[in-house]
């Protein structure tokens, strides 16, 4: 044999050698493996097992020729001393076209009992936020069709809203609608991501969707409850990929919808104490701030696209002082807040209107009329919730007549922000209604000018434009059929 292949024969056994590494330890979904030579770097995928069917995500070099990774995947049967294969990249997402109406795992595999997507693309899922040169520096407003956010909580176009709702209170429902606006009539694409969901919620989603006719320009990926925290840490950055993709390429506006962002975090701080990192304050991991915005500052809005994000969050113990809430808020551009209260009412949907909050609703950003006509129905539905307790004890008579025209107004205004929604038409027999700004507008203006004082609150319940509510009237005026 000559030298020159002596050469070769010994750089091919080096490489492989390279390639595969050793269990070393396992502790539930840690794993330390020993490589003889060079270190994958972080964020490696490496597979064991007898079929390659354990993966796991590189996250530290604990020495020379050590490194520790947390498992994606479950982690039995692996042992001590078993072979590992560094697969020499990192966790990828598929992206394209082809992942519409589709329903997928972390790992990019079809969930839905459907056949795999064919021509598809796959990208790592560790990217770099879109840089400032590239993003747009204009403040626009993503407008939903639903009347009680876009006069009172506009959301801004390429930023982060939170929704904060219970159960039971129409969080699915509000989030259905927004999906439904975006695809019909804003040629829009949506992505659900479900960050540490039951399989129970998942698989209720997804029927709806269909039902509802909003899948066919939506993807759906979903990192489970019963996952391990690896997996449902990653599945977030999986779901931005997809975003991307359509962002940059498709050069579509998308609606990313994430469910829960509290459990990203979760997820993160049981990675953080499975690799033996100290905890930070209340049990939190000490890297928090920067895995939070590694996921958060990739939703932004170029000039290409946007992604614009409406984030469910929990907060623990209603504790806004909680650091995953801190953390959270500030990377949020509104707060959408649903109440209890207004859906024992039937006001739907339930939006309280003096706990939501925008950034954007500022006379700038949304121009002097609207700004001026926010903060008068802001004002009015303030004062009415003053009076509630007097009209409690006494009745409503007992107010001055100054006082009763604000409850009059407040009371309309309350039934005319209520909207049949596209998506609860089989339920409702109402048909949905998308309402522009400006006749959203229009409306509330023309009550606070009492132009419909001679109406009553019924008529303005979940109508569409303002000009309904004397149609409604006649249509339900006696001897009409």
């Amino acid at each position: 044999m000559t030298a020159d292949n002596l050469l070769s024969a010994s750089a091919a056994h080096q490489q492989t050698e390279d390639k595969f590494g050793v269990v070393v330890g396992v502790r539930g979904s840690v794993v330390d493996i020993k490589f003889a030579h060079h270190l994958p770097p972080i964020y490696s995928l490496l597979k064991a097992g007898a079929e390659k069917q354990i993966i796991i995500e590189v996250l530290a070099q604990t020495d020379a020729h050590t490194v520790r990774g947390i498992a994606l995947t479950t982690t039995q049967g692996l042992a001590r001393g078993m072979p590992v294969e560094n697969t020499g990249g990192q966790l990828q997402a598929p992206v394209g076209k082809a992942l519409l109406s589709r329903m997928f795992n972390v790992f990019g595999q079809a969930i839905d009992r459907k056949p795999a997507p064919v021509d598809v693309q796959w990208r790592d899922v560790h990217r770099s936020p879109p840089p400032l040169e590239k993003r747009s520096t204009r403040s626009e407003i993503f407008e939903t069709g639903i009347k009680v956010i876009d006069v009172l909580v506009p959301l801004e176009r390429g930023g982060k809203a939170g929704l904060f709702g219970g159960a039971g209170v129409g969080k699915t429902v509000l989030l259905t609608e927004m999906i439904h606006n975006m695809i019909e009539h804003q040629s829009g694409t949506s992505i659900f991501c479900g960050i540490g969901e039951r399989c129970r919620e998942g698989e209720e989603l997804y029927r709806e969707m269909e039902q509802a006719g909003v899948l066919k320009n939506m993807v759906m990926i979903f990192g489970q409850m019963n996952e391990p925290p690896g997996a449902r840490f990653r599945v977030g950055y999986a779901a931005l990929t997809m975003a991307e993709y359509f962002r940059d390429e498709e050069h579509t506006d998308v609606l990313l919808l994430i469910d829960n962002i509290f459990r990203f975090i979760q997820a993160g701080m049981e990675v953080s104490g499975l690799m033996g990192q100290i905890p930070s304050r209340l049990g939190y991991q000490p890297t928090m701030g920067t895995e939070l915005s590694s996921l958060e500052e990739r939703i932004a809005n170029t000039d290409t696209g946007a992604i614009t994000s409406i984030q469910a969050v929990y907060v623990p113990a209603d504790d806004f002082t909680d650091p995953a809430a801190v953390h959270t808020f500030s990377h949020l551009s509104a707060s959408i807040v649903l109440s209890r209260e207004r859906t024992s009412e039937g006001l739907y949907p339930a939006i309280d209107p003096l706990k939501s909050s925008s950034k954007m609703a500022t006379p700038g950003i949304l121009g002097q009329r609207h700004y001026t006509l926010a903060q008068e129905i802001r004002r009015t539905l303030a004062e009415y919730e003053e009076l509630k307790d007097i009209i409690a004890m006494l009745g409503l008579e007992q107010l001055s007549p100054g006082d009763r025209k604000i409850v009059g107004r407040a009371r309309r205004l309350e039934r005319f922000l209520t909207q049949p929604f596209f998506t609860t038409e089989q339920f409702t027999g109402l048909k949905g209604q998308l309402v522009s700004l400006e006749d959203a507008l229009d409306g509330c203006e023309r009550i606070l000018n009492d132009q419909f004082k001679d109406l009553p609150e019924s008529a303005l319940y979940m109508i569409g434009k303002i000009d309904e509510a004397r149609g409604k009237l006649q249509a339900n005026a006696p001897g009409k059929s």
